[in-house]
């Protein structure tokens, strides 16, 4: 079964609803809207890759009707019939015909294959934002470390301590949960939005990409899931 876009954006403007309710002044939630963007551009492009390109499919069919008829114009224009042309013309008719068939033929290839080329081009475009959106995310749990929630903190040049550049935790532990988790859950839709440009093609280099971002959500996940255990077995020991 398909990915359908419009459960995928519904799920989407959920988790933007939930985390302007937590988080009503956090940068994050406009990265979510971002990403709510992005999946309805994507739905949008999507369906316009989809669509044939008439007027690259129009000139194949008028270079394919060139084709026979430099055929037909061969076959049928007395100039090339060969018991009235000696054997030296012939070969010159035979070259010339051969040589408009090659012709025509390469520009045909060329046609169809833009059309595949063009697709390509703008799926590989939006791909290219997923991942650039990604990244944002990213940035946005980088400093959010669960030790320092439950670290003392020591003189600014004590090992280990804090110094006046590190930034300070402004969440609570529970509040932290909640962040990691909708970054983390961004990050899982972000992977899914790029599987819309999967969805009926076999062209390997969009098939590629998308299993790179995808791959890279994976992985940014992992990370931050790695912090959401580290929470939570803080704690716990806090509790205990």
């Amino acid at each position: 079964m398909p990915l359908d876009a419009s459960k995928l954006i519904g799920t989407i403007l959920r988790l933007q609803a939930r985390i302007g309710e937590r988080f009503p002044s956090a940068n994050l939630l406009s990265v979510a809207g971002d990403v709510v963007a992005a999946a309805q551009q994507t739905a949008q492009r999507v369906a316009h890759v989809r669509r044939p390109q008439p007027v690259l499919r129009a000139i194949t069919w008028l270079l394919a009707l060139a084709m026979a008829g430099v055929l037909v114009f061969f076959i049928l224009k007395g100039k090339y019939r060969f018991e009235d042309t000696s054997g030296w013309e012939m070969m010159q008719g035979v070259e010339a015909f051969i040589s408009s068939l090659v012709f025509l033929g390469a520009a045909m290839v060329f046609v169809i294959t833009l059309e595949r080329r063009v697709k390509r081009r703008r799926a590989l475009s939006a791909i290219h934002e997923l991942r650039v959106l990604a990244h944002i995310i990213d940035m946005h749990q980088l400093d959010k470390d669960p030790d320092r929630l439950f670290r003392r903190h020591g003189p600014p040049d004590t090992t280990g301590g804090d110094t006046p550049s590190s930034p300070k935790p402004e969440l609570t532990a529970f509040e932290l949960n909640r962040y990691l988790d909708y970054c983390a859950e961004l990050l899982s839709l972000i992977g899914k939005i790029s599987v819309l440009y999967s969805q009926n093609t076999d062209d390997e280099v969009i098939l590629g990409a998308v299993d790179d971002v995808e791959n890279l959500t994976t992985g940014l996940s992992r990370k931050i899931w790695q912090k959401i255990m580290l929470l939570n077995s803080l704690m716990q020991g806090e509790k205990a």
